[in-house]
């Protein structure tokens, strides 16, 4: 599961770059739609929810690994 995870992170940052690429091309031309926004806004909250997990996961594996010890 872990490492599903970390490969979903990483496709999500190669999508977020390109989203923010694509915003920067399209604002040269004027002021975009909102919509063009969520090409890199979408990715970006995807990136926070699998980035965290991945914070997380090492101090809950220490702390069930101390529990079971106990």
């Amino acid at each position: 599961m872990s490492n599903t995870i970390r490969q979903i992170h990483r496709w999500l940052s190669i999508a977020f770059t390109l989203g923010v690429l694509g915003y920067i091309a399209v604002m040269t031309r004027g002021q975009p739609p909102f919509w063009v926004g969520l090409f890199a806004l979408v990715p970006l909250i995807l990136l926070l929810a699998t980035g965290l997990y991945m914070f997380v996961l090492p101090y809950a594996r220490k702390g069930r690994g101390a529990r079971a010890g106990a």
